[in-house]
């Protein structure tokens, strides 16, 4: 979506007689009024055909989105005050002002009227009285001229860094279930049709920590939470699925698979870690790759273990230009076979909510070869999020399960929650939680919400 597109508040209000109508369906045209009765005939005369009784078909509609800035929280506005935005009647609502589509996306206090048709995620719409535009477009009550909704949307959700060893393992075993720390928040993975999260632990002890206290390995029996919690894809290119060496390495990888979840960025080899992760929903190939830029993990090669990985800024040395045009090739080689491509690296520095400078070069590198979506982890603090020619870069959603209680920060997340109409991506909205006492990440809103996204900002 062009960023430049403007909506005219007072075109719009001309084109949305059915927003405002009180039951949220078109305004019906009367019935074509029949021809007369011929005149009587001769015999020898044909017979004139009389046409029968017409309704013309109403014009489609498509939803009318409320729209602010993509790093606000979600919204709900009721009925009757959202009618009055689109009459034009109200021009202010909890301290948004009713503007344009391009201020919408510049300024955070900015609500906009938007038409589906011109939306992507680069705004977050607003739900009227609890329906989303774009998950459920045909109960979305306000409405305006244009092309219907897609027939299929389709919902992705993306996680943050999963470490369900060390603390988290010990304060879970106490219960009974070792899958503890995803309950509070399945719901909300398993809700979406297809959920990826970044385990950032092995499943395995079988060789000697690599990494002394801070070497992860968590119980095998999580896989099945992960699965019961609707994850389909699990990263494991990361600096800590080689904590305990090759075999536990290749026993991670093999229990995920068998766990019923799709591995994706590491592997026997370098071609089985560079190998894509393709999810088929409603007909829309979903392609993943993922890579390593931290390091310790070892790179895979042609014939050891590792991890798919890219030597960056600021951990494994200068830009390798080689790394990064594999990297790519991989990319234009998925993108030939899938809809959507989603790249998931483990890059960038701990601790910050700044991007280094690297991970923008390599994100423009990654969009340009063809990614559609960058979702990255590492940092464990929320990152900036990019909206590139209707694409998403999200350099770093937090940490979504772990035991760093040491700070606010990294107890704090966003999901990123995408929804496509068939191939295209229509919004992308940014769900923040913080992790408990338990090590249960917790969906927030309000007040505490607003101040994590703002670190995004």
């Amino acid at each position: 979506m062009s960023v430049g597109w403007q909506v005219s508040l007072a075109a719009l209000a001309a084109a949305v007689l059915v927003a405002c109508s009180d039951d949220g369906a078109a305004p019906q045209p009367s019935p074509t009024t029949s021809s007369p009765a011929p005149a009587a005939t001769s015999p020898t005369t044909p017979p004139v055909d009389t046409p029968a009784p017409t309704r013309t078909t109403p014009a489609r509609t498509q939803p009318l989105v409320l729209a602010i800035h993509p790093t606000r929280a979600a919204q709900d506005i009721d009925i009757t005050t959202a009618r009055s935005i689109v009459r034009g009647t109200l021009k202010s609502w909890r301290g948004f002002q009713v503007g344009s589509l391009r201020r919408a996306q510049n300024s955070t206090n900015t609500l906009a009227l938007v038409p589906a048709s011109a939306a992507g995620p680069s705004i977050r719409p607003l739900t009227v009285a609890g329906i989303d535009p774009f998950k459920d477009p045909a109960a979305y009550p306000l409405r305006t001229a244009g092309p219907q909704a897609a027939a299929d949307v389709i919902d992705l959700t993306v996680g943050g860094d999963v470490m369900l060893g060390r603390r988290v393992a010990t304060a879970a075993a106490r219960t009974g279930d070792v899958s503890r720390p995803l309950r509070a928040i399945g719901p909300q993975l398993a809700s979406a049709d297809l959920t990826v999260v970044n385990l950032e632990s092995t499943l395995s002890q079988a060789g000697t920590p690599q990494q002394g206290g801070d070497s992860f390995a968590a119980p095998p029996g999580v896989v099945a939470g992960l699965r019961d919690a609707g994850v389909d894809v699990l990263s494991l290119a990361n600096n800590h699925v080689g904590d305990f060496q090759q075999r536990a390495l290749l026993d991670t990888v093999r229990l995920v698979r068998a766990g019923g979840i799709q591995p994706v960025g590491a592997g026997g080899n370098l071609t089985e870690a560079a190998q894509p992760v393709i999810e088929t929903r409603a007909g829309v190939r979903f392609g993943f790759l993922a890579f390593n830029a931290i390091g310790e993990t070892p790179r895979a090669t042609a014939t050891s273990p590792g991890a798919f990985s890219l030597r960056m800024p600021p951990r494994t040395g200068p830009l390798n230009e080689a790394d990064l045009a594999a990297v790519t090739r991989a990319i234009q080689t998925l993108k030939s076979a899938v809809d959507v491509v989603v790249v998931l690296p483990h890059w960038g520095q701990q601790y910050t909510h700044t991007p280094v400078s690297a991970q923008r070069t390599v994100a423009t590198a990654l969009t340009e070869a063809g990614a559609d979506l960058v979702i990255g982890g590492h940092p464990h603090w929320v990152q900036s999020v990019e909206f590139p020619r209707g694409k998403v870069v999200a350099h770093s959603l937090g940490n979504l399960v772990f035991d760093m209680d040491f700070s606010q920060q990294t107890q704090e997340g966003v999901l990123l929650e995408l929804t496509y109409w068939d191939k295209t991506l229509k919004a992308a909205r940014l769900t923040p939680y913080v992790i408990g006492s338990d090590f249960s990440p917790r969906v927030v809103t309000g007040t505490r919400a607003e101040q994590i996204l703002a670190d995004i900002r």
